[in-house]
């Protein structure tokens, strides 16, 4: 272990004893840590202002506008975490399959993956790959300091989504068809993102993240017995795949409230609820032995500050007995999300929560 690591490895020791990580860990904390998914991005004027003119995945792969764009909310907010500004997608990219992303659309691959012939499209992914996300990340750790940083990828399943449907879906019907009608090619399929994800985590961790997040943004499709079946085996190599590095590991999706005890199963350290289930009943469902992240509605946020500060007690009352939490969002930062309403949410958590 070198002197700029942590006793659990490759966490650097200025961000060990942060309250983000100490969460995380289960550990007692000076007050509830705070940080949002999408903090960095459309509801800043100043990340409008820097990314004018320039297509998101281009700017994904420009060190020190990630950097600039991954800091703005911390200098704006005071959140407890940032969080690297990238796309799920970019991995994909990396790896040299054709996709966009669709300014109002999301994420378009041009020839989706079908069939088994296709799998040979998917390569490996190495760190020669995304020089560009060590540069950032070296970068962005130097001017952190002792405010963690967190990396991220897309869980198998969401990044398979988008693959077999060729872009955004609502329901799912051709990633659905060939889980049920080729479970073997699906299960291959999820097998081989699993390890271009890892591989994209291991880069982000060895460069200097201080915990990960796996998204499984659309797996809320799923019934539990077929996320069991199809996707947990996937997820849990992942999770498994950077387990020695000792740094937290948080996993997400959407509409996943019968899910929450298999995201945690699946190897995740933290377990992030969207708005739809009270923390306490999450806590019940997930089990033991676990944190949790989450949860006000993004919506909130457009109704007024006695609005949010209402909702966000609830939510701090709900995770009173909690064994670590992370307060969030129940998904990400809404476009139109006025600024100053995050910088108040973060300063009453704070000042609510101070021990």
């Amino acid at each position: 272990m070198s002197a700029n690591q942590s006793p659990v490895g490759m966490q650097p020791t200025a961000t060990y004893d942060s309250a983000f990580l100490k969460a995380c860990r289960r550990e007692p904390v000076p007050h509830t840590p705070v940080w949002f998914m999408r903090q960095a991005g459309r509801s800043l004027p100043e990340y409008l202002k820097v990314r004018e003119g320039i297509p998101m995945l281009e700017s994904c792969m420009r060190p020190e506008l990630v950097a600039e764009i991954t800091l703005q909310p911390v200098r704006r907010h005071r959140v407890d975490a940032a969080i690297y500004f990238s796309d799920i997608v970019v991995p994909l990219k990396a790896i040299g399959i054709d996709l966009d992303i669709k300014p109002g659309v999301g994420p378009v691959v041009a020839e989706p993956i079908r069939t088994r012939a296709d799998l040979a499209r998917l390569r490996d992914l190495t760190p020669e790959d995304v020089t560009y996300v060590t540069e950032a990340f070296g970068l962005l750790t130097r001017e952190l300091g002792a405010t963690p940083l967190i990396g991220f990828a897309g869980a198998p399943f969401t990044l398979a989504s988008y693959l077999v449907e060729g872009g955004p879906s609502r329901n799912h019907e051709h990633t659905k068809a060939l889980m049920y009608g080729d479970p073997q090619l699906w299960a291959d399929l999820l097998d081989r993102l699993a390890g271009i994800t890892a591989a994209f985590l291991k880069v982000q961790i060895e460069a200097g993240a201080s915990a990960v997040q796996l998204f499984d943004s659309w797996v809320g499709a799923l019934s539990p017995a077929n996320y069991r079946r199809s996707v947990l085996p996937a997820s849990r190599k992942v999770f498994e795949a950077v387990s020695g590095y000792g740094v937290p590991r948080i996993h997400f999706g959407v509409g996943t409230g019968e899910l929450l005890g298999l995201l945690g199963e699946a190897g995740a350290d933290v377990v992030g609820v969207d708005w739809r289930v009270p923390l306490d009943e999450a806590a019940r469902r997930v089990g033991p032995g676990k944190a949790l992240q989450g949860n006000l509605d993004p919506a909130v946020l457009f109704a007024g500050r006695e609005a949010v500060e209402t909702k966000t007690r609830e939510i701090l009352d709900a995770a009173a007995d909690l064994e670590g939490h992370v307060f969030n969002l129940g998904h990400g930062v809404l476009p139109t999300t006025d600024p100053d309403a995050l910088t108040r949410l973060v300063e009453y958590v704070h000042t609510r929560t101070a021990r």
